[in-house]
């Protein structure tokens, strides 16, 4: 029997390489005999870098970096030559010769600028900053990247992406024209100008961020409104901080010579919500610079479709299994691309029973099935992932539930 294992991390608790050495464990004890194929999913947020340079043969960086509160971090970076990658995969990148035949660097923004960075009483996107991500940018080229691939998901930031562009040579200045610096959203109401004396940005590689959400930038699908509460936003902040990243956005659309009659527009474009904002300031900050659907990306940079093909049974699964999860989710994804005939469990921390009956109305052959106690504290059940999801695990396979 061939299967194939490919789960998301389990947030907070187990990384997808992880949750992947379980089952190949529990699989190798019940079916010795049995075929194993590997490919730890990502939604281009924790893990991104790590899996691709498994996946891709690639050189693993870790930089330190600032981090979303400013404390240092290590970075990752991935550097791979392009010949590795798959030709499907360089299609959708859509890359000028030139860049298409170097290095390309995956820059994985969580481990710079990520939510799990932060403990919870440390989350709050008025002090947050993307600068590390900027900086992780940076360093892919004095790397020798001549394009990147920016996973932008796991985001603790609601910033615009100003701090992305400080490192990358943009100033803002206040009233008396002193500059601003270690920008955040809490300082954005002193900001009155933004210039750049840097020749980086007119010169800066091909950029292709990878990202599966369409959020605009602002109102109620907005960054701030749908990912404010997460990254630890109080409801009362919701329209402050809203204010304040529409005047952060002007300021970026003023100097990179955006037309006036367009601002609005541009700040409704699909994805520009996205890890709070910073998709939408790369895209008008640098020369080539655009949004790439992440899942697909990711699903053809591991041959996901290959392996998919070639198994007759899928394990899959994440952290928790919810309304979102129908939304670009890599294993939700995964589900709606396997063949009618094809026999797949999908397990999770937690599973909303709604979101588990649309997907099994979906698949015949679909398990779903969440591994955690219900009733246990979240505490609690993140220490017993690894233990649940094993039994789970060996339940299944042996058939005996």
């Amino acid at each position: 029997m061939k299967y194939l294992i490919a789960f998301d991390k389990f947030k907070g608790a187990l990384s997808a390489a992880e949750a992947g050495r379980i089952a190949a464990s529990e699989i190798a004890d019940l079916d010795p005999s049995g075929t194993i194929l590997q490919a730890p999913l990502t939604d281009g947020g924790e893990g991104f870098a790590t899996i691709l340079a498994g996946a891709l043969d690639g050189r693993l960086l870790k930089v330190e970096v600032a981090g979303p509160r400013f404390k240092p971090a290590k970075g990752r970076i991935t550097l791979v030559e392009a010949s590795h990658i798959p030709p499907a995969a360089m299609e959708r990148l859509q890359l000028p010769p030139a860049a298409a035949t170097g290095t390309i660097a995956f820059v994985e923004m969580a481990s710079a600028s990520g939510y799990e960075q932060l403990a919870d009483g440390e989350r709050d996107p008025w002090k947050t900053t993307t600068l590390g991500t900027g900086q992780l940018m940076k360093a892919a080229v004095e790397a020798g990247a001549g394009a990147i691939v920016l996973g932008i998901g796991g985001s603790a930031t609601n910033d615009c992406g100003a701090g992305a562009l400080e490192a990358l040579g943009v100033v803002y200045y206040d009233r008396d024209l002193q500059p601003v610096k270690d920008i955040t959203p809490a300082e954005f109401k002193r900001v009155t100008s933004a210039g750049s004396m840097s020749h980086l940005l007119d010169s800066f590689p091909p950029v292709r961020i990878a990202c599966d959400v369409s959020n605009p930038l602002l109102g109620e699908n907005g960054a701030t409104r749908v990912y404010g509460p997460q990254k630890g936003l109080k409801e009362e902040d919701f329209e402050r901080l809203e204010r304040n990243v529409r005047k952060m956005a002007t300021r970026l659309l003023g100097l990179f010579g955006r037309d006036i009659g367009e601002w609005d527009k541009l700040m409704e474009e699909p994805g520009s919500g996205a890890a709070g904002g910073i998709g939408f300031a790369l895209r008008h900050a640098l020369p080539d610079s655009r949004f790439v659907e992440g899942f697909p990306l990711v699903a053809e940079l591991l041959d996901l479709e290959v392996k998919a093909g070639q198994a007759d049974l899928i394990l899959t699964g994440e952290g928790r299994i919810d309304e979102s999860s129908l939304h670009g989710k890599g294993p939700v994804a995964l589900v709606r691309r396997a063949r009618p005939d094809q026999s797949l469990v999908l397990l999770a921390g937690s599973v909303q029973e709604s979101t588990a009956a649309k997907l099994r109305s979906s698949h015949s052959r679909l398990r779903v099935q969440a591994i955690s106690d219900p009733s246990w504290p979240l505490e609690k059940a993140l220490a017993e992932t690894q233990n649940s999801l094993r039994r789970a695990l060996r339940k299944i396979l042996s058939g005996a539930e």
